[in-house]
């Protein structure tokens, strides 16, 4: 079984990090594309000084400015995926890991860096999971 261009296969996630990459109190999204150049950075610019989560983008492709890494992996609470075929991805390279919920945004390739309807696209599929975690969330 040869490796998969652009991410690094792993043998299995160590629990005792996930656990303590977790024992935080902000959720971690992480958003993931192809390359990291347009549709990740975008968000992960979105919501950088949202002080209701902590953002970071990845992509799957070797030429990425940053490659989806085990870092990533251990860090995110939610992983974000811009197409599905990257949540397929990640679950095949990765499967042998304790992973966090990966979502699709189903957010196509079509945009540049901060376009308008790329940010209202993100901001459609994100706020509902934001809302999902301050819903669970105990109110003093």
């Amino acid at each position: 079984m040869g490796k998969k261009p652009g991410v690094t296969t792993f043998e299995r996630v160590n629990v005792s990090k996930r656990n303590e990459a977790r024992a935080h109190m902000i959720p971690h999204f992480l958003f993931v594309c192809g390359r990291n150049q347009w549709r990740g950075p975008t968000a992960e610019q979105i919501y950088k000084n949202d002080n209701r989560i902590e953002a970071r983008s990845a992509g799957m492709s070797e030429k990425s400015k940053h490659a989806l890494s085990a870092e990533d992996i251990a860090w995110a609470d939610l992983i974000l995926v811009m197409e599905n075929r990257y949540k397929i991805r990640i679950l095949e390279n990765f499967h042998k890991w304790s992973l966090p919920e990966i979502v699709n945004l189903d957010i196509p390739d079509e945009y540049r860096y901060m376009d308008d309807e790329l940010v209202e696209s993100i901001h459609k599929g994100v706020e509902f999971f934001i809302g999902r975690i301050e819903n669970r969330t105990p109110r003093a």
